[in-house]
């Protein structure tokens, strides 16, 4: 029987666990480790009859995460940890030997900087110890990345501008919370935006552009330009990319609470002195925010993520909208989770299916888009997240 480590209970954790029971015939025994075991037990606790078996681990400690691997003998690990993780956890999976995922690039923790820099410099090691490494296999990035590829494989000759558009119509009914990690949602969002036009990244000030974009079973939503990771692959990947940017929707009151924050000083990542004690700004703020895990029972309403490609087929210009939808209430019916844990736990359940099942492979780090996007868009539809495409008219 095969065994699947698993590193994270948060609420991609949860989603992930879920979703490998309901493919237990392809992850076999489950192991679930995170820094807190109380977390992992609450899972587990969910889903009595399924073979899973908790532990702690720190995943900052190389060291640790290597006996963890080899003590259960994991054939593949999933990280679903913070991104601040990554390369101990790719580190501890080089000297095992076993296949690596994860859903984010790697985050320094001291310095707001995104980038696959660090970890695509670990192809030769990845290479060495004959394994693979999948980057990114979350929703954005991991299906944008496959929904941009299978727009190159079908409905292109070349692609010259992307458009990555990501809408939460969620309401959680508090007044100001985040629905992944508060450090990482708070940092990635009062960051300076980035987008790629022409071989160059142009940088821009946060929230500086905006555009109404009108989401299909969602409606019209204020969207502003972001950097987002997945853009630094694609741009490597796309042949005859010109443009690539990256839209996320936020309301008026999500913005004035994040502007409030960051004024005083509450989005800052260096330490502060507090009676006599060192603080981090946003750690602290991470304690008084409600835990995004807790966000499922209370959300309602929808996302809606996709891609806008406009290019050449048969020397003519095309323009395709590639989406997915998906309900908060009927995500937490299946799994206990919110949409936005669910659109990113289970793509990284079926990146590591289709590992696992050698219909993915190779040896290295790689990205999602430098395979075949077919068998990755089948399992969508068959795993919960059923996409659609509208061809657009062309300016």
């Amino acid at each position: 029987m095969r065994t699947t480590l698993i590193i994270g209970a948060g609420g991609v954790g949860r989603v992930v666990v879920h979703k490998c029971v309901q493919n237990a015939d392809v992850f076999g025994k489950i192991v679930l480790a995170s820094r807190t075991q109380s977390k992992c037990d609450e899972i587990a606790s969910e889903l009595p009859e399924a073979h899973i078996q908790t532990t702690t681990v720190d995943a900052d400690n190389t060291q640790e995460l290597i006996q963890l691997i080899q003590s259960c003998g994991a054939d593949i690990v999933i990280n679903v940890a913070l991104p601040y993780q990554d390369l101990t956890i790719m580190d501890a999976c080089i000297a095992t030997k076993t296949p690596y995922l994860d859903t984010a690039n790697y985050e320094h923790p001291d310095e707001a900087k995104f980038e696959y820099k660090l970890q695509w410099q670990r192809d030769d090691a990845f290479k060495e110890a004959g394994i693979m490494g999948l980057l990114g296999s979350g929703f954005d990035p991991g299906v944008t990345n496959v929904f941009c590829a299978y727009a190159q494989k079908h409905y292109f000759d070349e692609i010259h501008t992307i458009d990555i558009l990501d809408c939460n119509a969620g309401d959680h009914g508090y007044a100001f919370a985040t629905n992944f990690n508060p450090e990482i949602n708070l940092r990635e969002v009062s960051a300076n935006g980035r987008y790629w036009e022409n071989g160059a990244w142009i940088e821009t000030k946060p929230m500086e552009i905006k555009m109404v974009w009108d989401y299909p079973e969602v409606g019209p939503k204020d969207s502003y330009l972001l950097y987002h990771e997945e853009m630094e692959s694609l741009v490597k990947h796309i042949k005859g990319l010109k443009r690539i940017r990256f839209f996320m929707t936020f309301g008026e009151s999500y913005l004035t609470h994040m502007k409030c924050l960051q004024n005083v000083g509450m989005l800052g990542i260096e330490p502060v002195e507090h009676k006599g004690q060192k603080i981090v700004p946003i750690e602290f703020l991470k304690t008084l925010l409600p835990d995004p895990a807790s966000l499922g029972p209370r959300t309602k309403g929808k996302t809606n993520i996709g891609i806008v490609a406009e290019g050449v087929k048969d020397g003519k210009k095309r323009k395709i909208y590639i989406y997915q939808v998906s309900d908060h209430e009927k995500c937490y019916e299946e799994v206990k989770s919110q949409a936005v844990s669910y659109t990113t736990g289970v793509p990284a359940m079926i990146g590591a299916k289709l590992m696992l099942e050698g219909k993915w492979n190779g040896v290295g780090v790689f990205n999602m888009e430098e395979f075949d996007p077919d068998v990755f868009m089948d399992e969508l539809n068959v795993q919960g997240l059923p996409w659609h495409i509208n061809e657009l008219e062309v300016e």
